[in-house]
């Protein structure tokens, strides 16, 4: 009898396995002359080579499955293990069409509207993308779906997520507790938005082991973002060295999207904002795209788009 070890690499095995193990129960009953064996993050399997073969085959499916889905139940199980592979071919080409990737509990991420449709796509041309528009368009959180997709299918090595540290004339002096405690509340939308892509297990291991920085735009000043995907968020607050320090950061193999609000600058009032001169500036570069977001792409309540229409009027009479 032929013996092996399988290790289950960032997956948590409680997930995987199931409730009660019902992964491995129903995997015994697919498999009946393969004893297995769980320990762990480690899968002892012992029978004949050949069935060890196809039980590797399905098994790999399965953690492909269990990665790109952050689920993994009955009836998924029972169609990898049964399908002759065209199955899964034909319905992830399907899926490719309409979904940016699946969240977490399998919560399906797409571009809800045609700018954000838009984004996605000049981003695959281009390794700069300027989205700009008012709150509540999804430029951040499309933005990152963007970011994570690229980090699964392995197109980029880590996601760096910046913003400049200014809010409404606060002062982060005043702010209680250390440097990261005072830095959270300015970063909470990148962590709102990463916490519906990434298992909780998974995403604190990648912000560990540094595949996930999330960081003020100060901490990038002397790097060089090599095989990254970068994302300057509220870049309208950035100042005019403040965003040539970023831009010039751009490394080989990286992707760089700035997203921001012209209508809501933080900035003291004679300051001129980084990105309404950026976006002057590099407007006719190849390789660099702009997206305008408007109100017909907010995704929140619907008084929001209400309330940017009332605003808008007041800003122009």
């Amino acid at each position: 009898m032929n013996e092996r070890s399988i290790a289950l690499t960032e997956i948590d095995p409680k997930d995987f396995f199931g409730e009660h193990n019902s992964t491995i129960e129903q995997l015994k009953k697919y498999f009946p002359k393969i004893k297995l064996v769980a320990r762990g993050t480690n899968l002892k399997i012992y029978g004949e080579a050949t069935l060890l073969d196809e039980f590797e085959n399905r098994l790999e499916q399965l953690i492909k499955y269990f990665h790109k889905y952050n689920k993994l139940d009955e009836n998924s199980i029972e169609r990898i293990l049964t399908s002759t592979g065209k199955e899964e071919k034909t319905a992830a080409a399907m899926s490719a069409k309409e979904v940016l990737l699946h969240g977490v509990n399998g919560k399906l991420i797409k571009p809800k509207t045609a700018n954000q449709k838009k984004m996605v796509a000049l981003i695959q041309k281009n390794d700069m993308l300027f989205a700009v528009g008012p709150a509540g368009t999804g430029k951040t959180y499309t933005a990152v779906a963007i970011a994570v997709k690229a980090l699964k299918e392995k197109e980029v090595r880590k996601i760096i997520l910046t913003r400049p540290a200014v809010e409404s004339g606060e002062n982060l002096g005043f702010l209680p507790g250390d440097l990261k405690d005072k830095l959270d509340p300015y970063m909470q939308p990148l962590y709102d938005a990463l916490r519906d892509m990434i298992p909780h297990e998974r995403l604190a291991s990648h912000i560990e082991k540094g595949i996930i920085q999330i960081a003020p735009l100060a901490f990038m000043r002397g790097r060089t973002l090599d095989n990254a995907f970068v994302i300057l968020d509220e870049a309208q607050n950035t100042t005019h060295s403040q965003m040539k320090m970023f831009l010039t950061r751009m490394g080989k193999n990286a992707k760089f999207i700035i997203n921001g609000d012209p209508g809501q600058i933080d900035l003291p009032r004679k300051q001129v904002s980084g990105l309404k001169e950026s976006l002057l500036a590099l407007k006719d570069i190849e390789g660099i795209a702009q997206v305008y977001l408007d109100d017909s792409d907010v995704v929140r309540h619907r008084l929001v788009k209400r309330i940017i229409s009332a605003y808008k009027r007041i800003e122009t009479e």
